[in-house]
């Protein structure tokens, strides 16, 4: 198959990447803006650019695709506040161009939702992705839009963000034990998150591609709180006040993607095990 992998050079995009190239011809498109460059995979054809152009980036390649992955969003809550714009360039007038695409060419979509549409607080980004959600099924209903969109919950594993604005809170832990630094926790602590492996997620995606319609939650079924996680990994904690758009809690339903047969096997306390046991 031919597949158009957006956001691919990122964390979740990478490893789909990886996974994906060897069986198929795969594509992508990246704006760089968190994705890495180090992050390419032989034999692949990457494109630098954005997805609102994708109609441009595509007719020169003059390639029928016949599945699109989007993965090619801002994907922050904490920092959308301050970055209204991109948030608005990337996943409102990008993901309109991604859709139209998809609806004028036939194409198949796989869209990477976020579980914060499931939460308790709201921000710019999970504003514009839950809106996004409404508008896919909207044009499946319309223009018989072939689709299906997957939450992911608390991703970590290869290729994370470790550092910067847009770090994972896994990978921010992780640099902290590096550095003999405290894990610095919003309040209270208490806020309970699913963490799922990404190859966990990358599985699940492929299955999503191959079998899904609808909505389907990729997650693991052990809930941790904040401040659980902190612990496992280790050292001081100093708690901060609680910050804009950080929810407390966001459901999880599995019963549409373990009907695939998807189940999430990697454990987040092994991780931790292994990576402390790694630096020692």
């Amino acid at each position: 198959m031919k597949i158009l992998i957006l956001g691919g050079a990122g964390f979740v995009g990478s490893n789909l990447v990886k996974k994906l190239s060897k069986n198929n011809e795969v594509y992508v498109i990246d704006n760089f803006s968190t994705g890495k460059k180090a992050n390419k995979t032989k034999g692949v054809y990457y494109h630098e650019g954005e997805t609102r152009d994708i109609d441009s980036i595509l007719g020169r390649e003059n390639t029928k695709i016949d599945i699109i992955y989007h993965l090619g969003e801002y994907s922050r809550v904490m920092t959308s506040f301050d970055d209204v714009e991109k948030v608005i360039d990337y996943n409102v007038k990008g993901t309109l161009a991604v859709i139209e695409y998809c609806r004028k060419n036939k194409t198949r979509l796989i869209y990477a939702g976020s579980s914060t549409k499931f939460g308790d607080a709201e921000s710019p980004y999970s504003l514009f992705k839950k809106q996004n959600t409404e508008i896919i099924e909207r044009y499946g209903e319309w223009y018989g839009l072939d689709y299906a969109i997957a939450y992911f919950y608390n991703v970590y594993g290869k290729n994370q963000i470790s550092k910067g604005r847009f770090a994972t809170l896994i990978g921010i832990l992780e640099e902290n034990v590096k550095a003999g630094r405290p894990h610095k926790i919003n309040g209270p602590g208490i806020q309970s998150r699913n963490f799922t492996h990404v190859d966990d997620i990358v599985t699940g995606l492929i299955l999503i591609g191959e079998k899904g319609k609808g909505e389907y939650c990729l997650g693991s079924n052990e809930e941790f709180t904040i401040l659980e996680v902190a612990k496992m990994f280790g050292g001081p904690i100093e708690m901060h006040n609680k910050q804009k758009g950080d929810r407390n809690f966001s459901l999880i339903d599995l019963t549409n993607i373990e009907k695939l047969g998807w189940k999430a096997k990697k454990r987040l306390e092994d991780y931790v095990e292994k990576f402390l046991k790694n630096i020692k």
